[in-house]
């Protein structure tokens, strides 16, 4: 028998091993799918008067895990708190149980539960927006909310605006017919629909000749509206403690009092509005007095620094909390527009007085406010450079343009 030589038989054994192996991995097999759970959803909103705990027992589940989620989420939301016309899901597992549960909280936050091993996890969870630069102008023809348009949303960007310039501007009172405005602001939007306004970036108001502008500057997320100089718009006083109300009577020497018939000082502003509106303070200060006091009715009085003390009258309720020695911060709701006292209807009367003497409150020049550091003008100046681009571009009528979200 012939012998086959060392080296060849070494070959021989290496392609037999690399033809079986390779037989060995190309070798196909099938790969059974690994089955899925079954999940069941529930999704709705909460009617007007229910509960989750209503939601439960309309769909059958169980009350006990109710109990646990509500644990799980006491300090982030009070399940408790549900409120008609927001959005909830239900997730179930293939036993029935619980696996998540997500409620719209507000237009802001949703709450996420969700089963874990050892029981259930909740947090809050921010809405995920798309934001868009829009470019919004207008003429007053009326008031700033007629003429910004209906709906809820321009009406809280009209008080957006009108906080803003609180300070400078009488909304109720300052306007004037062809006064224009215009605002660089955030459109926040969700699946590609508008959903609401974001900040103000940038505002610009002409007010009887005079132009107002505000940008929106600050750093961790708190943002402050300062001048064209830096200089916060905050100042010691608002120049209202209303909103978007006509002034029925003006601060005058003297005045023909509709119920005793006499002509007498009239030491402060007459607020027409409806009762029950909201009053807020106008700065910063304590009270020293809240109660009835004679023709005033239901009174405030706040105490301020440099001997400036306000007045509030004919309220028709002094809010919660707010009785002599009480701080409170400047546009804090104290109370609510009433008829109290000597009065023909309902309104606010305001009074402005420094060391007891009666002054006109629209006549009085706040303190500037406070001015960004050297090192914060800086970045500010930049800022303002490119609000400034972006508010020329509106013209002063009515109309709307869709941007990108600007990088500071």
């Amino acid at each position: 028998m012939k012998k086959i030589p060392l080296a060849a038989a070494l070959v021989l054994t290496a392609f037999f091993v690399f033809v079986g192996n390779f037989s060995l991995i190309t070798k196909t097999e099938e790969i059974q799918p690994v089955p899925q759970p079954e999940f069941r959803e529930i999704t709705g909103e909460i009617e007007k008067g229910e509960t989750l705990f209503d939601v439960f027992n309309k769909y059958k589940l169980d009350l006990s895990e109710l109990y646990k989620m509500r644990q799980a989420s006491a300090n982030i939301h009070r399940l408790r708190e549900m409120y008609p016309g927001r959005p909830y899901k239900i997730v179930l597992d293939e036993k029935e149980q619980i696996k998540s549960f997500v409620y719209g909280i507000d237009d802001n936050f949703f709450l996420h539960i969700n089963r874990l091993e050892d029981g259930f996890f909740a947090e809050k969870i921010p809405v995920n927006y798309e934001r868009k630069i829009l470019h919004i102008g207008g003429l007053i023809k009326d008031n700033l909310i007629a003429s910004l348009g209906e709906g809820k949303e321009n009406l809280l960007l009209a008080l957006q605006l009108s906080d803003i310039f609180a300070w400078d501007i009488d909304f109720a009172a300052d306007l004037r017919k062809d006064d224009s405005f215009k605002m660089v602001v955030l459109g926040l939007y969700l699946n590609g629909a508008f959903k609401k306004y974001g900040n103000i970036l940038s505002a610009e108001f002409s007010n009887n000749g005079e132009v107002y502008r505000a940008y929106a500057f600050g750093q961790n997320e708190k943002i402050t509206y300062y001048d064209e100089a830096g200089k916060s718009l905050r100042k010691a006083f608002l120049k209202a403690p209303l909103s978007f109300r006509r002034i029925s009577s003006s601060f005058a020497r003297g005045r023909y009092h509709p119920i005793l018939k006499i002509y007498r000082p009239h030491h402060g502003l007459d607020y027409a509005a409806a009762s029950g509106t909201p009053v807020s303070a106008a700065g910063d200060g304590r009270v020293v007095f809240a109660g009835k006091r004679g023709q005033y009715g239901n009174l405030i009085i706040i105490r301020h620094r440099n001997g400036y003390e306000t007045y509030y009258g004919h309220l028709s309720a002094i809010r919660k909390g707010i009785r002599q020695g009480a701080a409170v911060d400047q546009g804090a709701i104290i109370g609510y527009v009433g008829a109290t006292g000597l009065a023909t209807g309902p309104h606010l009367h305001y009074e402005m007085r420094i060391n007891g003497r009666p002054v006109n409150p629209m006549a009085i020049k706040s303190p500037p406010g406070v001015v960004l550091t050297e090192e914060m003008l800086v970045s500010f100046g930049q800022f303002k450079e490119r609000m400034n681009r972006e508010l020329a571009l509106i013209k002063p009528a009515n109309h709307l343009i869709i941007g990108k979200a600007p990088t500071r």
